[in-house]
Parts: C-alpha cells; structure tokens; sequence
C-alpha cells in the first residue's frame, strides 16, 4: 500500500522543510521537493508534517478500571491528540508486574489496532515496594520500560537492585519521584495558596529528595535513569547539575507544570487536584528554563482519566490527575512555540525524538527508511478546548475552554490513517 503526502511543511529534528513524503508498506521511501506517483495522496498544502508524537507517560486503566478509560477509548483519545505511540504504566488492576498483564496489553492493542502501545511494567510486586517484579519476562512480552508510577520505591537498596537487573535486560527505570511519608496526606502544594484555602499541603522536598536520591543511584552505579513529571524549581536544578556532571539521567515534564502555577487551586476545581501538584509561579518558570536548556528531555501528558464520579467530590477526597491525550499538543505548540520559548523543531524533539531514544522505540524523525508514523497538523488553526468533545473518558482537564492553536488533522501510524479520515 502506497499513501503520497503532498505540499506539506516537514518538521525536522534542525529545522522545517517544504516537502511531498511517500510511504509505502508502512516505510517512508521518498522524501523530495516534487513527488508524482499513482496511489492514495494527501494534500497537506497549508499543514505541517510532524513526526509521530510519542507519549511515554500514560494511564489507560485497563485492566481493572475500565470505567476511567480502556484501551481503545484511550487509544482514540490518543490518535484524536496526534499520538503514534503511548507508554502506559502499570498501576492497574492487577497490576502489570508480571508477562500476562504485558500480553494482555499489547493483545488489546492489536485488536484495536489504532496507536501503538508500550506497556511500563511495574517495578515491585504489586508496585507494593518490597520485591522487585518478574521483569525479564515482562521484557520478554514487550515491556518497554518499568515504573512504580503513582509510587516511589521507598527502599533505596531494592531500587538499587531493580536498577541493576533492569539495565541487564536493556531496560530503563522510570521514577516516580516523592517521599510519601513526608507528603503526609497533602492534596496541593505547601505555601501561600494551601494555607488560604485551607487545603494540606505537600512540600517540595518530598519530590527534590527522591530525585536527588534516584540520581545519586544512577551516579554510583553509572545506570541510565529517567524522572516522571517534574515540577520544582529545585528538582530542575537537581537534574541540571546531575547532567552537568555527566550523570546518565533523563527528564520530564507535563503541560500543566509550563502553563498552571497553584493559584488555581483557589478555585477548589477538583480538576485541578493531580501528583504531583501543581506549584508556585517561580517553579512554573524554572520548568520552562528547563526545556529551554534541555535539562528537561521530555513533554508527556501523565495522562490520568477519571470518571465524574471521583472528581464531583469535596477536594481532599477527589481523585488525582488530569486527562491529558487530547490537548497535550495544542497546549504546549500554543504557550512554548508561539511565545518563542521553543522552535517546533524543538518541541518535535520533546514529544518524539527524545522518548523514542530514551525507551529504544522505532520512530521520532521523519527521514527516509523509517517507520511511517506521522502527524498531520493546522498550526495557524485556533480553537477553544471544550471536554465534552474528548474521546478519552476522562473529562477532567483544567484547560477546558482555553483558547490554542494547532489542530490535529491527520494520525498516521505504519502507513495507515487512524485519525482524520
């Protein structure tokens, strides 16, 4: 099967690049100013042509939670956001520790047969903290990566241990980065805006000493290892100073950390509540320092969808998270490229070509011989966010009706048109 994408703006990893793209059974073949040939043509006149986006930070609920999202609602919420490929992590039920819950995964995949999708496997048993998971089987079934997301590995000698194995197997551990103990049940961040509305407060240290605790890990044994969404100014320079010193260790971060700070949790929207939270003006801008110099690698949503039911609570007992799929893109194109903060070279680079190399996943460029996993998109066209059009089940965003560029027109993955027929 051949497709011709014609007239479109490629986006490069150093630049953009006027420019007709063919595919053929599932490869880029030919990427020239003028390409003629007999077959399915797309015209992308007025578009721009972007490498596939890769997430490598999802919650699709299946197994177990069927009722926040499964995988084919969160696999068309994903096409819907311009997504090739999702990494979804295992807090499931059960959890995926172990090669049937890997396979389970990747069969679903194939029967939905839209994005692609990575499982993360737990890191412990149960993501219980105590036992490392069976985790060369799980690789064996097609785990891409591990993680206790949602928790920390309390004990440093049994992360020390999974570390080690993991990297054995080729395999990186990504960190949920928060001492629970020191969170002691806090819903917002500590400061000003908790003390005004009354809500507990979590301090930033819980976050900054499991970073500097993981990386100090890494730094000893020299293994590579990533952080989940990072969100204090502090954490950022923890990381960059790890970096400096040549440490082996990635980052990321979510829209909500570069656009939100906690002045809107005066609000009590439930939909405001997520893990870790969201913080103070200061820590906001120190994220966006961060993607700037490139001590942040990464963009991921933490896509976390909930039903209405654990949201349309009091907020102390409200789920924590947001749905994310859907305007990860828009967001971050709208407040880091249209503000000059990024190019959209760059931003390419956070939401493709870094996580393919981070996790060894095909795809990420938009160069001949590679998988064709392509994004489609109308940068100039401005629109409001409204979530009672998402088509992941979870509607809770705090984003809804803001107002941003760039619309998702096609998902193309292996050559097939997913999302924008």
């Amino acid at each position: 099967m051949k497709l011709l994408i014609k007239n479109g703006t490629l986006v490069l990893k150093n630049g953009e690049k006027k420019a007709d793209v063919l595919i053929e059974n599932g490869k880029i073949v030919k990427i020239a100013d003028c390409i003629n040939e007999d077959c399915r043509t797309l015209d992308a006149s007025g578009k721009h042509v972007l490498p596939g986006l890769i997430d490598m930070h999802v919650h699709l609920r299946e197994p177990g939670y069927e009722g926040k999202e499964d995988i084919e609602s969160g696999s068309k919420a994903s096409v819907a956001g311009g997504f090739t490929q999702v990494c979804c992590m295992p807090n499931t039920n059960p959890v995926c520790d172990n090669a049937v819950v890997v396979t389970y995964i990747k069969h679903r995949q194939g029967e939905v047969a839209l994005c692609k999708i990575n499982p993360i496997g737990a890191i412990t048993r149960g993501q219980e903290g105590k036992a490392m998971a069976e985790i060369g089987k799980m690789k064996a079934a097609g785990a891409v990566a591990i993680s206790d997301d949602g928790k920390s590995v309390a004990d440093s000698n049994i992360m020390r241990l999974a570390m080690e194995y993991a990297h054995g197997f080729g395999l990186k551990c990504l960190c949920h980065c928060e001492d629970i103990n020191l969170v002691d049940g806090g819903v917002v961040n500590e400061g000003y805006n908790s003390t005004l509305t009354g809500l507990k407060g979590s301090l930033r240290a819980a976050e900054d000493i499991m970073i500097a605790r993981d990386i100090a890990l890494s730094e000893s044994l020299d293994i590579p290892v990533h952080i989940c969404h990072v969100s204090t100014y502090s954490g950022v320079e923890i990381i960059r100073s790890a970096k400096k010193r040549g440490v082996k260790v990635t980052a990321e971060t979510c829209p909500h950390y570069f656009i939100l700070n906690d002045d809107i949790i005066t609000s009590f929207d439930t939909n405001t509540k997520v893990n870790p939270p969201v913080r103070e003006e200061k820590d906001r801008k120190a994220i966006i320092e961060g993607l700037k110099d490139g001590t942040l690698d990464c963009i991921v949503t933490d896509h976390a969808p909930h039903s209405a039911k654990d949201k349309q609570v009091e907020y102390n007992f409200a789920a924590f998270g947001m749905s994310g799929i859907e305007t990860s893109f828009p967001l971050s194109y709208t407040k880091l490229v249209k503000t000059g903060i990024l190019s959209l070279s760059e931003l390419m680079n956070k939401m493709s070509a870094n996580p393919a190399k981070i996790l060894g996943l095909e795809g990420g460029e938009l160069k001949k011989g590679e998988v064709a996993d392509i994004t489609i998109v109308s940068l100039g066209e401005k629109y409001k966010i409204d979530s009672k059009n998402f088509l992941s089940k979870g509607k809770n965003t705090p984003f809804n009706g803001f107002e941003v560029y760039g619309k998702v027109n096609y998902t193309i993955v292996d050559g097939d048109i997913k999302y924008g027929e």
